[in-house]
Order: structure tokens, then sequence, then C-alpha cells
């Protein structure tokens, strides 16, 4: 028998009112259209270009482009001439 039902209510869907979204949340969605934010993303285009404000120009580019993804070198180079694994189990060696 299924008991997921009966644990609790642990889903991420909310029941009546939901407690995820709040009036700030709803007002910036009211005020927001496509017009503010182009103007926004423009004052920060010319503050990061005209007055070579560094901090407009990371926020912009970082919208822009996508933040920069970490990457790891798992490329090794290893200069062994001299190495031979069946030493390794040869107990004169």
């Amino acid at each position: 028998m299924d008991k997921r039902k009966n644990n609790g209510g642990h889903s991420t869907r909310s029941k009546g009112v939901d407690k995820r979204k709040n009036e700030y949340k709803d007002a910036l969605d009211l005020a927001g259209d496509v017009d503010s934010v182009s103007n926004v993303i423009g004052m920060l285009y010319k503050k990061a270009v005209e007055d070579r404000d560094t901090n407009a120009a990371k926020i912009y580019l970082e919208y822009y482009l996508g933040k920069p993804k970490q990457t790891v070198d798992q490329n090794t180079n290893l200069n062994i001439n001299d190495f031979d694994i069946s030493k390794i189990y040869d107990p004169e060696a």
C-alpha cells in the first residue's frame, strides 16, 4: 500500500495560499515590464561605458553573457621515462 499520501504533506505544491509568494514579489511583477527592464539595462551599459564603472560592467556582462563557469583542468602530464610497472611488484627492485 502506498503511504506517501499520508506522509505529512512534503509537497512543493501549496494548498490554498501560496506561501512562496508575498506582496513584495507581486509588486515587482506589477511594476516591471519589458520597457522598464530595458531602461535599467541601458543605464547599466551607459554607466559601464561612459563612467568606466567596473561594477556596472560586471553586472551588465554577467546578465548579457552569463556568469563564467568554473573549470578544472583534469589533464596531467607525467614525464616519467624510467617507469616500469613490473618493478612495483618485484621485491628486489
